[in-house]
């Protein structure tokens, strides 16, 4: 899926989880969240917990690590 205007990273953490760290236009930060929670995941998603930070920058572009 195609948001755009987001920047970040998605990261696969040592515990099966992934991190996503997405800044961008408050309402693609809410598509994204749509998206994880949809069943169009190239994963299985069992839950989201949302942290709503003042963003940083920095980021390029959006990458997996």
């Amino acid at each position: 899926m195609e948001i755009g205007k987001l920047t970040g990273f998605a990261l696969n953490l040592d515990d099966g989880r992934v991190q996503v760290v997405a800044e961008g236009p408050r309402e693609n930060c809410h598509r994204l969240l749509e998206w994880l929670g949809s069943d169009d995941t190239p994963g299985r998603v069992d839950g989201v917990t949302e942290i709503w930070d003042t963003p940083r920058g920095g980021y390029e572009g959006f990458a997996v690590r």
